[in-house]
């Protein structure tokens, strides 16, 4: 790990004030790096530079710096060198842990399973999975909705896309394997993954065994005659350009990889959605007659007509602009960057930082307000909850039809509301992933028939 202060300082970038003994502001960004780069850019506007643990970052706010950066090139900018810490968790050889010309086509991979005809087979899972998870609840009751999403949101993915007899072997073993993955990602990571560290121990060991869980499904599949219509099929199936197969630990490593970014979007996505449903009623009587609409329409609710949501998307559109789960973009300089009248040397860090970008007042007038019917943005740089350019999130239609589809299974039939004062349920950061308080509990009565 390098020490502070060891690369030369930006002449014209401001840099954040705060630093440490060492010179560093990483303590205060592991306590909550959202919280640190919107004070990082109050301080020092569109461009910041700060110290984070011997890596000089630069934080670039705004649609005019965001666009540059998503539009350099790997060569310049790279995502590998910046997001190493995610190797341990997605394996080598898949991603960050491998090649850029081979990580390419791993996304094409990828988007071959998420094409709209296969999302036209997703959408009654999810709901199955919905209604599933709902018979139990009786007429009312209360719940740690967070931790029931995350749980809810695995058994969607798994059986959308890797299909029903693996999501049916699913075992407590597997949710939790995930949840020790999703632990180690944290903001000291970024700097150095390979620490003595309980978390990282037990990340290692989750993913020896959801490699093994994977593994043994590859193999039953290959023994058996069936033909299967999902993920898994594709990167069974699937060639690389020198027409040479995925080897199992490959094919592992895009399920963990797909299911991990999946699943953490999903399930904070709809952990919000459902606070702020509870936190607005009004806006909640909306969504409830429009839902009812479509039920009336279509009592199947096909992914055609789920096309068809205006106020959910604009719900679920002003969830992602104040709440993204993910606040750290990041990127290593490889070459020198430059933008406007800056430099920003080779070995450097730049940082996006959706939680601030999403909250300039010239884009997003009263920010802090929660308001669905804000009209879309027209610079698509201004909005990137899923990122931007060639490296914006493939899974992000995938994300937001399975939380458009949850909740129109749960408000059909319950009424819901915060079980705790509203300003207790507030953000927080364990890890990289914006999410909110925990335990995240809210009270549910199911719905008097009109």
């Amino acid at each position: 790990m390098s020490q502070p202060g060891t690369q030369p300082r930006s002449t014209t970038i401001p840099f954040v004030s705060g630093a440490g003994a060492d010179g560093s502001h990483f303590a205060e960004f592991c306590a909550h790096p959202a919280k640190f780069l919107m004070r990082a850019h109050a301080e020092c506007g569109e461009l910041a530079e700060f110290d984070q643990g011997g890596i000089l970052t630069v934080l670039m706010v705004g649609p005019e710096a965001q666009e540059a950066v998503f539009r350099a090139p790997d060569e310049q900018l790279s995502a590998s060198l910046a997001y190493q810490y995610m190797v341990p968790i997605f394996g080598q050889g898949v991603q960050y842990g491998a090649p850029t010309a081979i990580e390419r086509q791993q996304l094409r991979m990828h988007s071959q399973g998420l094409r709209a005809e296969r999302m036209t087979f997703y959408a009654p899972i999810i709901a199955q999975e919905a209604a599933e998870w709902i018979r139990s609840w009786g007429e009312s009751g209360e719940m740690d909705f967070y931790e029931g999403f995350a749980d809810l949101t695995i058994k969607t993915s798994t059986h959308c896309l890797l299909g029903p007899e693996f999501r049916y072997s699913l075992t407590e073993e597997f949710a939790k394997a995930y949840h020790d993955l999703g632990a180690a990602v944290d903001a000291s990571g970024t700097v150095d993954h390979t620490a003595q560290k309980a978390a990282y121990a037990r990340r290692d060991e989750a993913r020896g065994r959801l490699g093994d869980l994977i593994k043994s499904r590859i193999t039953l599949r290959r023994a058996g005659k069936e033909e299967h219509d999902d993920l898994l099929a594709v990167y069974m199936n699937s060639t690389y350009t020198d027409g040479t197969h995925l080897t199992d630990d490959q094919i592992a490593g895009m399920v963990v990889w797909f299911m991990f970014a999946g699943h953490h979007t999903s399930a904070n996505t709809a952990a919000w959605t459902l606070v702020e449903l509870a936190r607005h009623p009004e806006y909640c009587r909306e969504i409830v007659q429009e839902i009812d609409g479509l039920y009336e329409d279509d009592p199947e609710l096909g992914f055609r007509t789920l096309r068809k949501m205006p106020l959910m998307e604009g719900f679920i559109r002003e969830i992602l602009r104040a709440r993204p789960p993910l606040n750290a973009l990041s990127r290593r300089v490889v070459q020198d960057f430059h933008y406007k009248n800056h430099v920003i040397e080779a070995g450097k860090n730049i940082m996006l930082a959706p939680y601030v970008s999403h909250r300039l007042p010239e884009y997003y007038p009263d920010p802090e307000r929660f308001d669905p019917h804000r009209p879309d943005q027209q610079n698509p740089f201004a909005y990137i909850p899923f990122g931007g350019g060639s490296r914006k999130c493939v899974g992000n239609a995938f994300a937001i039809l399975q939380v458009k589809r949850i909740f129109c299974e749960l408000l059909r039939h319950y009424e819901f509301e915060l079980a705790g004062p509203a300003d207790t349920y507030v953000e927080i950061m364990p890890s990289l992933i914006l999410r909110p308080s925990d335990p995240c509990v809210l009270r549910y009565r199911r719905r008097q028939a009109a």
